[in-house]
């Protein structure tokens, strides 16, 4: 079982680094503002019809007015289509529009790319809500994350200068030359091996048994591409990537898993190349893996060796089957579940609820960290340049150095948004949680009692608050009070951040950068890795370990001592 972990887990990272390689050479080419040959040429058509010129570039409070107001306006957009459904087309099962708390929570949702879902797709919304709003969504929250750490990187990259690239074509160009394409292969790729793409009506069937069922259609594939592509997450059915309709074979879930992974690794290598430095975006890549490895391999470790009272009685271990999909096993469930986590996609082929205790907490902690190990799409990269940060910060105090980064001095100003930055989604996490347990609102939703019953809450809400999206389970979500509080998660665990990462870029993309001295810390090497690692480590401890006592650490010792 060992032997398999290991060359399933060596396998996955040897040909996510061959793809993404050669794409991390296209996004630093963006990141410098390069247009891509042939279809750039129709940039200029495009600007004019826009009334806006490609040269012209923002300054950091004017790239985030923008990246804000955008998304102010998808929320919105997607609201009113989401309420007004039932009179919209594309609407074979007349599906009525949701409550305004469930729309409110979507609409949120889809945009801060968590994809929390509070309700069963293939009974909730038509097709246009599922194409023309969630798909739609999918795409430009992407586009968002890529452009705020475009603006980062190029912060590093730029001396002595104001701006940090434009906006709107930083998100025209990514939706155009990357996520469009590929998410077109993908989804071709899908269809061929059994995914759902049609617009026909829901088919009615009758069992073996005699039993009168509907099988649900639809717009399946597209989705399921951006998805993934995207790190968003969600389903278009309830079941998610467990159900035959959105994940066929054992070829999609494995193409699946590549494409959470993808962008995100990618953009560590535009990163090094982008600044001129590729050891910077290995070492921020080799920090993400070792991590990564550890989490499998303890998820793998805990899958297999199931509930200790079971194997006691003699059952075997690989009847620890409760919450997985036969066709993809112990062993890839456990990587999955650690992808979709470590990223923010929320995207599940197995119910985390099932897991064992230990098992299920590290896919919660991972999200808890703030999803900074490879991460979601441009959101991982600049959080876990915040650690790089805090990491050089904590350096420079133990040697007594101003600390610096790729040759710019970090000032007080940099370590106020910093800090400002890495706490935003612990305070969401563990107040939503101190307020969803202390109120009758937020308990009645809870359907198992008792420390279980605790971790499905703290799993929620840490998934909202870090825009993950996926859930435990075990707990009726979609009600005012917890829709509200999981929107308002939302919105601040992705928005609260940007905003001092762009204050930050907004500060350093100003700064002269410095040759290294003899008494400069080099950030490349194994050492500074090391350190990375420690940083980020310590943070989730301080941060998470009394709450996670309360959870899913009681509940394996409880098991262990029952």
């Amino acid at each position: 079982m060992a032997a398999s972990g290991f060359l399933l887990i060596a396998s996955y990272l040897l040909i996510l680094f061959i793809l993404a390689k050669p794409l991390g050479t296209l996004l630093a080419r963006l990141i410098e503002g390069e247009a891509i040959p042939f279809v750039g040429r129709m940039e200029p058509l495009l600007w004019g019809a826009l009334g806006r010129s490609s040269t012209e570039e923002m300054g950091w409070k004017r790239y985030l007015l923008a990246i804000l107001s955008f998304n102010a306006f998808g929320v919105v957009l997607l609201f009113v289509i989401l309420l007004m459904q039932g009179h919209l087309p594309l609407n074979p099962q007349r599906l009525p529009g949701l409550s305004w708390h469930l729309a409110l929570n979507t609409a949120v949702s889809f945009v801060s790319n968590t994809n929390w879902q509070s309700y069963s797709g293939e009974t909730t919304l038509s097709y246009f809500s599922q194409m023309v709003g969630l798909t739609v969504q999918n795409f430009l929250s992407a586009a968002t994350g890529i452009a705020v750490v475009f603006a980062l990187i190029r912060a590093f990259a730029r001396h002595s200068m104001t701006t940090l690239g434009n906006a709107w074509v930083d998100l025209t160009r990514i939706t155009l030359y990357v996520l469009l394409p590929i998410s077109l292969l993908i989804a071709l790729f899908f269809i061929s091996q059994g995914t759902l793409q049609n617009l026909s009506d829901y088919l009615p069937f009758t069992t073996v048994e005699g039993v009168h069922q509907v099988l649900p259609m639809g717009p399946v594939a597209s989705q399921e591409a951006i998805k993934m592509l995207g790190t968003n997450g969600g389903g278009y059915f309830n079941a998610n990537s467990s159900h035959p309709f959105e994940n066929p074979t054992a070829l999609t879930n494995f193409v699946q898993m590549l494409a959470i992974f993808l962008i995100p690794t990618a953009l560590c290598f535009a990163f090094g190349e982008a600044v001129g430095d590729k050891r910077q975006g290995r070492a921020i890549l080799w920090a993400m893996g070792i991590i990564f490895v550890i989490c499998v391999a303890v998820v793998m470790w805990a899958e297999t060796s199931g509930n200790l009272h079971f194997t006691a009685l003699g059952a075997n271990s690989n009847l620890n089957m409760e919450g997985k999909e036969s066709r993809f096993g112990i062993l890839v469930s456990s990587l999955f579940s650690v992808i979709t986590t470590a990223a923010s996609c929320g995207a599940v082929n197995a119910m985390h609820d099932s897991f064992t205790a230990l098992g299920g907490m590290i896919p919660m902690w991972l999200m808890q960290i703030g999803e900074v190990v490879f991460g979601g799409v441009g959101s991982g990269l600049y959080g876990m340049l915040l650690f790089v940060l805090l990491t050089v910060f904590i350096a420079g105090l133990m040697i007594g150095r101003t600390p610096e980064y790729l040759g710019k001095k970090i000032d007080v100003a940099e370590m106020k948004m910093t800090a400002l930055a890495i706490l935003v989604t612990p305070a969401l996490v563990l107040l939503g949680t101190a307020l969803a347990m202390m109120t009758d609102a937020g308990r009645a939703g809870m359907l198992n009692p008792g420390i279980h019953g605790f971790s499905e809450v703290l799993y929620a809400v840490s998934s909202a608050a870090n825009n993950n999206g996926s859930a435990f389970a075990g707990l009726s979500a979609n009600t005012p009070f917890w829709n509200v509080l999981l929107a308002v998660c939302m919105w601040f665990g992705r928005f609260a951040v940007i905003v001092p990462v762009m204050a930050i870029a907004g500060t350093l993309v100003t700064k002269k950068a410095q040759s290294a001295g003899v008494g400069t810390l080099p950030t490349h090497g194994p050492l500074f890795i090391g350190l990375l690692i420690g940083t980020v480590l310590l943070v989730g401890a301080l941060t998470f370990i009394p709450a996670l006592a309360l959870g899913p650490v009681a509940e394996h010792l409880s098991l262990v001592h029952l």
